[in-house]
């Protein structure tokens, strides 16, 4: 059996994710570090109440977990979802085919 790969179109397709992906990941990570540092001099939290505080992390956390739950296998449509971890895994499960595009030097 021949090895399947992307499209040209369909590998780029797939790093747009994996770019959206990792941008946001890095923008909440150092989000939720100056959150977390500086919750009480913000006026975000104090020692009793994390109403604010809770709300602000889940509004920076849900963003991550709608992109791993969008993602899909350009040839098959599968969804991969948390089998992709910060980068689009090499292969997909359903149908075989490696997410990379045949040309690709990466």
């Amino acid at each position: 059996m021949s090895a399947r790969y992307l499209s040209a179109e369909q590998d780029v397709k797939l790093r747009r994710w994996e770019r959206w992906n990792r941008n946001y990941f890095v923008f909440a990570f150092m989000a939720l570090i100056v959150v977390l540092v500086f919750s009480s001099q913000l006026g975000i939290s104090s020692g009793d109440d994390w109403g604010s505080l809770g709300l602000l992390l889940v509004v920076l956390v849900a963003p991550i977990v709608v992109l791993q739950l969008r993602l899909q296998c350009p040839a098959c449509g599968v969804k991969i979802g948390w089998q992709a971890k910060l980068m689009a895994p090499d292969q997909c499960k359903s149908c075989g085919t490696f997410l990379r595009a045949k040309s690709a030097s990466s």
